[in-house]
């Protein structure tokens, strides 16, 4: 059984989504195995799969499902509630904070600009499969920007760290440095199980969906920041 990391694409325009392929498939660690042009029928089609893609292309802008809509954030959705180990990465023309923040913060794993630098898409699928997800400075800014007008709008805010013991901390900060728990356990000096654990907990306390929901809170919390 091959190790590469499966990959999936949806997307309705077929030019992008052959240039896609091809600039994926000269990696050696990564295969298209899945494509569908709408996102509807996207559940269907996995069904019939014997092995489901690890990370999931999704354009936003999907055809509509007869007169009912039905985009990326509704695959999203799906995905994630039925393929709950998969991971989602946003495909979008939109380089807008606003949308890029609520996409991260409805689920996906990660969020790219269509006219981004090929080796990037291949960076985040990598960081998204291994890592959890992929957060990169655009993202994190879009994050930061939201949350930061939340707080300013509430000016009784008080971070909520109280439940987080200091080794959760200094974990969720290299979280969002984007480092594998094989990395954390080296720059802590602690096993890369330790590691997961603590993850496991820091997910149930701060009640995040996944990698990149952390990296929500901890921005919120102002565990981290750009600034």
């Amino acid at each position: 059984m091959s190790n590469n990391i499966r990959i999936g694409l949806v997307e309705d325009q077929h030019l992008f989504r052959e240039g896609m392929k091809a600039i994926l498939t000269m990696e050696d660690d990564l295969e298209v195995t899945f494509e569908s042009a709408d996102g509807f029928s996207v559940l269907d089609k996995l069904s019939k799969e014997v092995l489901v893609p690890n990370v999931m292309l999704v354009d936003l802008s999907l055809p509509p499902n007869g007169q009912e809509e039905f985009n990326g954030v509704h695959v999203t959705d799906q995905l994630l509630e039925n393929y709950p180990d998969m991971k989602v990465i946003i495909l979008s023309v939109h380089d807008e904070e606003a949308f890029i923040a609520e996409l991260i913060e409805h689920g996906a794993h990660g969020y790219l600009v269509k006219d981004s630098d090929p080796n990037e898409v291949v960076d985040a699928i990598r960081s998204a499969h291994h890592k959890g997800s992929y957060i990169n400075h655009r993202t994190l800014m879009a994050i930061q920007s939201k949350m930061k007008g939340a707080i300013d709008a509430t000016s009784s805010f008080v971070p909520v760290m109280e439940n987080l013991t200091r080794r959760e901390v200094e974990i969720l900060q290299l979280v969002c440095e984007q480092l594998t728990a094989e990395e954390i356990g080296e720059r802590l000096f602690i096993s890369e199980k330790t590691v997961n654990g603590h993850k496991n907990n820091l997910l149930r306390k701060t009640q995040s969906r996944n990698m990149a929901g952390l990296v929500i809170y901890a921005v919120k919390n102002q565990i981290v920041s750009l600034e």
